[in-house]
């Protein structure tokens, strides 16, 4: 019975796939000339971003309302004098004092930035001033969930959310933020274990093991702690994170970063290429580049060293315009945390003059493939959840990935804004590709190429693509 369903089988599998295959095969020889792209391949529009920019404020702004409640009665609790066992935060993406919510924050004050529309960075003031008016009203009653603002034990819980802090604190003056500010500068640079050569570690999964997720969770605090104060043992520091963490994960070879390394395995330690934590890297390096004047020590070896990442990041880019979970594991799942990540950090190179504009397109599909992933009510999707340094595939392969993943939010809000920037860099010409043409690409081009040099080819080298006007 078995020697006849094996037979059986085989006999279907010669003959029966390829009869169905062709039958489901409808389209002409013509038509398959032109490219069937999964996401669409075209040029977004400032408006189009703008709108989903909105959609993802929006919906932050409907996750909680800032107060704290009796966990019993339901009501709000208005005095900050009287303790109360029963009182808790009214739980929310907008009331957490969490990492992912430092970088929805971070965003919005770029945001704030490029657009000046109020309403991203009202977001800023109205949190921060929760926090400052209730802190210690968290100490003293040990709020469930508040823990980390007011025993700090990790990078995790105050470098990220410290840096929008020092953002906001810039713009509004309110000294109510500096004895905040002054905790977590405690932590990072007194408290948080560090190896002997002065690179911030920790204690999990290893004794002693280093994180490149840990390179974002303190080097924004670091670098805007040295625009507030201008102080250079800060900019120092956040130099020296980027450089000294990169000696024990940066793999030259693949051009990306190992997840983690740990002492016990040293030379030969098990090498993973997680996708958010490469992202968390550009992202830190990006915001070193942006705030160190050129000239300073070190700045230039982390050029090198972002310009050799967008080089190889923009060959790992699978076809959607999306990055796998694992970078270089194609049957990983398309990730979206990471995706934004790079559009950022590729369109942000592109715009301070880091990288070459030839990287556009890979900024712009990049775009597309994340503006895919955000729902029509905001909520960012396909995003994996919180992933700790492992040592096998089995674990990477079979992340999460969901909206509840708040990891996903302000990383998209960054890559839309700095994607408006690089579609009005007045530097650059974008060519469009033709709509079902069987041959037609996007082409970034750099004005003073074509303009000055070659004026009378402008017009020829338009034709070939709708032409982007500024």
């Amino acid at each position: 019975m078995k020697k006849s369903l094996i037979v059986l089988s085989l006999i279907c599998g010669l003959y029966c796939v390829p009869v169905l295959s062709k039958q489901s095969d409808t389209q002409t020889d013509e038509e398959r000339r032109i490219p069937d792209y999964t996401i669409p391949y075209q040029i977004p529009t400032e408006g189009g971003i703008l709108d989903v920019l909105n959609s993802i404020r929006q919906y932050y702004e409907q996750t909680a309302e800032r107060t704290i409640i009796d966990s019993k009665t339901g009501k709000a609790i208005t005095d900050t004098r009287k303790a109360n066992p029963n009182a808790k935060v009214n739980p929310g993406f907008a009331t957490s004092w969490s990492y992912t919510h430092g970088v929805v924050l971070s965003a919005f004050d770029y945001i704030d930035n490029l657009t000046g529309d109020p309403k991203y960075f009202a977001n800023n003031k109205a949190f921060f001033d929760y926090v400052s008016k209730w802190a210690p009203y968290f100490k003293e009653n040990n709020l469930e969930g508040w823990k980390e603002i007011t025993r700090m034990s990790a990078l995790d819980h105050c470098g990220s959310i410290g840096a929008a802090l020092i953002k906001t604190y810039l713009k509004t003056g309110n000294k109510d933020y500096l004895p905040l500010i002054d905790r977590v500068e405690q932590h990072i640079m007194h408290d948080q274990f560090r190896l002997k050569d002065g690179t911030l570690a920790r204690h999990r999964p290893q004794y002693i093991s280093v994180w490149a997720d840990d390179m974002y969770m303190s080097v924004p605090f670091l670098i805007n702690r040295y625009v507030m104060t201008g102080d250079t043992l800060y900019a120092d520091d956040a130099v020296r994170q980027v450089l000294q963490m990169a000696h024990y994960l940066f793999d030259p070879q693949m051009g990306i970063f190992d997840h983690g390394w740990s002492e016990v395995s040293a030379d030969y330690d098990p090498k993973f290429y997680w996708g958010r934590a490469n992202g968390w890297v550009m992202m830190s390096m990006a915001e070193v580049l942006d705030r160190l004047p050129e000239g300073y020590k070190g700045r230039a070896e982390i050029l090198h060293l972002y310009r050799t990442m967008v080089q190889r990041l923009a060959n790992l880019q699978g076809g959607n315009g999306f990055w796998h979970n694992l970078l270089d594991k194609t049957d990983t799942f398309e990730e979206t945390s990471c995706t934004a990540m790079f559009t950022y950090a590729v369109a942000k190179g592109i715009n301070e003059g880091w990288i070459s504009h030839v990287y556009g397109p890979v900024a712009i599909t990049g775009w597309n493939a994340t503006r895919s992933a955000v729902r029509e009510n905001g909520m960012v999707d396909w995003s994996v959840e919180g992933t700790t340094f492992a040592h096998d595939n089995s674990y990477y392969y079979h992340r999460g990935h969901t909206v509840y993943s708040t990891h996903g939010y302000g990383v998209v809000l960054y890559a839309g804004a700095e994607i408006i920037r690089l579609l009005n860099n007045p530097k650059i010409e974008i060519l469009a590709p033709k709509d079902r043409s069987v041959n037609s690409t996007i082409h970034f081009l750099r004005r003073s190429d074509w303009e000055a040099k070659n004026p009378d080819l402008v017009e020829e080298v338009r034709s070939l693509g709708a032409i982007k006007s500024k």
